[in-house]
């Protein structure tokens, strides 16, 4: 079951769902309007291997803007610390961007129990897009999930509030 805006809201001063910072009119009748954070990762690699970690070029995004280019991967990271112990996060791109060219989180938007943090961003372009820092990129659902909660997602991305990739992925063919 997916939480409507108004219980996302309550659920949030109740302290089931964090969002930090929360703007009431980032609120939507199901979701909740994320924003881009200040930080983007340009994956540098010719050639990207999951056994080995990419390289990287971090940069800041300037008061301008920062045009993002196609056939590149950008990692960019939400400007909210967004969790919930209670509640299963799902997070997409706008459609408003979407039309403009942009893929967002295509692979991975589904997150899990555990703690609020930045998210990591996946982010691709189809044609030359500025950005700009702070903008509103994307959107939360929150969603109940039946059955019991076991244990709570710890590992992984839950530690790093800017953009990143885990180590490599694969490793001796397992992963």
């Amino acid at each position: 079951m997916i939480l409507t805006g108004s219980e996302i809201q309550k659920q949030v001063k109740k302290g089931s769902i964090t969002i930090e910072p929360f703007t009431e009119n980032l609120l939507n009748p199901n979701s909740y309007n994320y924003r881009l954070g200040k930080t983007l990762r340009i994956v540098t690699n010719d050639i990207i291997d999951p056994r080995q970690e990419a390289d990287f070029t971090e940069v800041t995004i300037p008061e301008e803007g920062y045009i993002l280019e196609p056939d590149t991967l950008y990692l960019g990271s939400t400007v909210e610390k967004i969790g919930s112990e209670e509640f299963v996060t799902s997070l997409i791109g706008r459609s408003s961007v979407g039309r403009l060219g942009m893929y967002l989180q295509i692979t991975a938007d589904l997150g899990q129990l555990g703690r609020a943090h930045c998210w990591t961003l996946e982010i691709r372009v189809v044609q030359p897009l500025r950005v700009y820092a702070g903008m509103r990129i994307g959107q939360v659902s929150f969603w109940k999930p039946a059955g019991d909660i076991d244990k709570l997602y710890t590992a992984g991305y839950t530690r790093f509030n800017t953009p990143h990739q885990n180590k490599a992925i694969v490793t001796g063919g397992k992963a």
